[in-house]
């Protein structure tokens, strides 16, 4: 019995290769939606798991009142720009509050040939956590001892080549011009970050009152022009920052959270919006949902149509196939063997345009993954399929299954009706 399958799927491999060209269409059909359903689920888990593991240990997050959903990402991700900042002193009040276990400050605005500047305190690299608490670790150098000392991400050493003690100076903004350069003020670089998975990996950060002693020969976004200040002359101001960014913070109870965020939220000396990170991940998520199904849909649309043409190539092949159909079962090949055949055909049409799918969408991730990471911060790795992804799979296997036995069918029907009486 195996013996007789075997020889049938041998026919059905070399009746495929006779019509290589037509059901190679299909098989592109096929591998376009099969990516497409891989790559949604696999661009959906780890995108969310990115949002999740960059904010793993920070139970609030606070800044001027805006979104919940824009804080929180140029907060953790840098992307977008802050309403309004908030003062330093409100910082340092919240966090000798005793519900409060530590605080990061964070002031952004400034960049380096495109990577995002931060300027945080010790407590970011005492404090910070990412994916299953992880800590930050150094592959070279340690945190910013000293006012002008810098510490970059693994991707900004990676794509600039940069090295420890290597000296660089930064810009004003997120768009490089000969206006916006601090030129008067060298960064050293004392530190290189491991990877993370985060957005960190492509930073530059910076004490805060580094921040601070960058832009004291600074107005409303320009250089005070005829003043110039030396670096070593900077060292003697007064650098401690009047506002932030916005701030991380942890509690020293989880079950404070919704105590604290109220409090925060009605701070009475100025406006301040406080949010919890895994709600506002929530929220963003129900946005992005409505995208999400629109290409489920669409993804789904494109699978029926190429099961559809399935069908109709194997089914406009039939007539033509009638004389071969009548010799097979002349040489001993029954019905069922006629039906075995024809599923064999669209099995193999299936699976060989699944593997193309999977290899396609493994591709697109190996050569787009660090220009995600670069240019927006998130990290898209190449993984074993899920147990999600291998349900999809199976049921694209099942749906082709059920799609060439109707070919299958109608063969059968021929091969009982023609015999060996066979007309083309």
């Amino acid at each position: 019995m195996l013996k007789r399958y075997i020889q049938l799927l041998l026919i059905a491999l070399k009746s495929a290769w006779n019509r290589r060209f037509t059901l190679f269409l299909v098989i592109c059909s096929i591998a376009i939606s099969t990516a497409l359903l891989i790559s949604i689920e696999k661009i959906r888990t780890q995108v969310k798991e990115n949002f999740i593991n960059s904010v793993i240990n920070t139970d609030l997050i606070v800044g001027a009142p805006t979104s919940s959903i824009q804080l929180m990402l140029y907060s953790i991700f840098h992307i977008g720009n802050a309403t309004n900042n908030i003062s330093y002193s409100t910082i340092k009040e919240l966090a000798h509050k005793p519900e409060i276990d530590w605080v990061i400050p964070i002031s952004l605005g400034d960049s380096h040939k495109s990577f995002p500047v931060v300027a945080t305190d010790q407590n970011f690299y005492k404090y910070y956590q990412f994916a299953n608490h992880q800590n930050l670790k150094f592959n070279v150098g340690n945190a910013p001892q000293k006012l002008f000392d810098a510490v970059i991400g693994a991707e900004v050493a990676k794509k600039l080549n940069y090295q420890y003690k290597q000296k660089i100076h930064l810009n004003h903004g997120m768009v490089a011009t000969k206006y916006t350069a601090h030129n008067n003020v060298a960064f050293e670089i004392v530190g290189i970050i491991a990877p993370t998975g985060t957005p960190i990996d492509r930073s530059i950060l910076i004490n805060l009152p580094a921040m601070e002693a960058i832009h004291v020969n600074w107005k409303a976004g320009a250089p005070i022009l005829g003043l110039n200040i030396s670096q070593s002359q900077l060292e003697n101001f007064n650098l401690e920052p009047k506002t932030i960014t916005s701030a991380l913070l942890h509690l020293k109870k989880r079950t404070l959270v919704f105590s604290m965020q109220r409090l925060i939220n009605s701070y009475d000396k100025e406006p301040l919006m406080a949010i919890i990170p895994g709600v506002a991940i929530d929220e963003l998520w129900n946005v992005l949902n409505q995208g999400e199904q629109i290409l489920w849909i669409v993804s789904l649309l494109v699978t029926i149509s190429s099961f559809l043409g399935l069908i109709a190539v194997i089914l406009s092949g039939l007539g033509q196939r009638r004389r071969e159909l009548a010799i097979l079962r002349s040489v001993g090949a029954n019905p069922l063997d006629i039906i075995i055949l024809l599923l064999y055909e669209g099995l193999i049409v299936i699976t060989i345009g699944v593997i193309l799918g999977i290899t396609t969408v493994y591709a697109i991730i190996s050569l787009s993954s660090q220009y995600l990471a670069e240019n927006y911060g998130f990290f898209i790795k190449v993984s074993i399929l899920s147990s999600t992804e291998l349900i999809i799979l199976i049921g694209i296997f099942i749906a082709g299954f059920i799609a060439s036995l109707i070919p299958a069918y109608k063969a059968y029907r021929i091969s009982l009706s023609d015999g060996l009486n066979a007309t083309l």
